[in-house]
């Protein structure tokens, strides 16, 4: 009997605050710098390799990220925007143009080291995003180019 009356109680509860939380929304605004100023204009990589990092790196590395309809829901969305804010922190493809030549050898070495190890891009990024997930091929091209 009481494990009926506290799930009568939690439910209601659970879904009341889900409710809620939703009207704790996340900025979506990517900031606008002009292309001149990225990794593809600046370092011009062959096409498929800006393709692959366009894809694999983009929604977490740069101001061009493309929000998908699960960023609307919190608590995802506060994860979501914490990712994107820490991956723009440690490595922004998008303001190539204000890391030192020294920085930018030292970004693309350890991005080719986190590739080569298979921890980017991150697994919950693959499973959502297939177009993400790197073959071996691609992988090792991505690799040597940011060794290069």
């Amino acid at each position: 009997m009481k494990r009926i009356l506290k799930r009568r109680v939690l439910i209601p509860v659970f879904i009341i605050v889900f409710g809620l939380i939703q009207f704790k929304t996340i900025d979506k605004v990517n900031m606008v710098v002009p292309a001149e100023f990225g990794i593809l204009t600046i370092e011009t990589p062959p096409k498929e390799v800006g393709e692959l990092i366009s894809a694999a790196c983009f929604d977490c590395h740069s101001n061009t990220t493309k929000y998908p309809w699960y960023s609307n829901i919190a608590p995802v969305s506060w994860w979501m925007k914490k990712h994107v804010e820490k991956g723009r922190e440690k490595l922004n493809f998008s303001k190539w143009s204000d890391y030192s030549e020294e920085k930018r050898d030292s970004l693309r070495l350890k991005s080719a080291e986190l590739i080569e190890k298979k921890w980017m891009p991150i697994i919950s990024y693959k499973i959502i995003h297939p177009e993400a997930q790197l073959d071996e091929d691609q992988r090792e091209l991505l690799i040597s180019w940011m060794k290069k």
